[in-house]
């Protein structure tokens, strides 16, 4: 069991046989009455977050039964996304309304984390940054700087990105999975 003074960012509670993550919260002590903590939850399944306020010292929220999983993405058909777990090698696929957003950062050979609820998997958890190669993208032109402007590029997992104008086909991106922004050149 979770006190409110455990709460934390980050930490995972279960409500109601649901695994939430608190996204923000506040410890509020008004001059009346008695404190409380006001929480933001991401359920883990579908993303949903809400609201929620507990009474402090005196409500609590379970520990959820989690487990964490290193996989490995082998590739993606028609049946899903396929991985690999890397202790016992065994493979699963999780359905494209599984995976969402987390698609566009998915590449052959990229090791991710699967958190596990009741041996279920509800999450994945991608590596901060990833990197992936420009597929398409306009030409640049002369006199292209690093100060310029912007232009739209298609990676090789389809996600379209905001790169500025010297980046061309085929160059290595570092992009941040949090956001899905450029964030420099790989060097080879």
């Amino acid at each position: 069991m979770f006190q409110t003074t455990d709460f934390r960012k980050g930490l995972k509670i279960e409500l109601e046989k649901k695994v939430y993550q608190i996204v923000d919260f506040q410890h509020v002590n008004p001059g009346k009455g008695s404190a409380f903590v006001r929480t933001r939850l991401k359920n883990l399944e579908t993303g949903q977050v809400l609201e929620k306020t507990f009474k402090a010292g005196v409500d609590t929220a379970d520990k959820p039964d989690l487990e964490d999983k290193e996989m490995e993405f082998m590739y993606g058909d028609h049946e899903g996304f396929h991985f690999m777990d890397q202790t016992s090698y065994e493979t699963i696929t999780l359905g494209e309304n599984y995976v969402g957003d987390a698609k566009n950062y998915l590449i052959e050979g990229i090791r991710i984390n699967i958190l596990y609820h009741n041996e279920k998997p509800i999450a994945i958890d991608l590596p901060n940054f990833v990197s992936l190669k420009v597929k398409q993208t306009d030409p640049g032109l002369k006199g292209d700087t690093a100060s310029g402007g912007n232009k739209k590029a298609i990676m090789e997992t389809d996600l379209q990105v905001n790169v500025p104008l010297f980046i061309k086909e085929g160059e290595v991106l570092k992009i941040d999975s949090r956001t899905g922004d450029y964030v420099e050149r790989v060097k080879n």
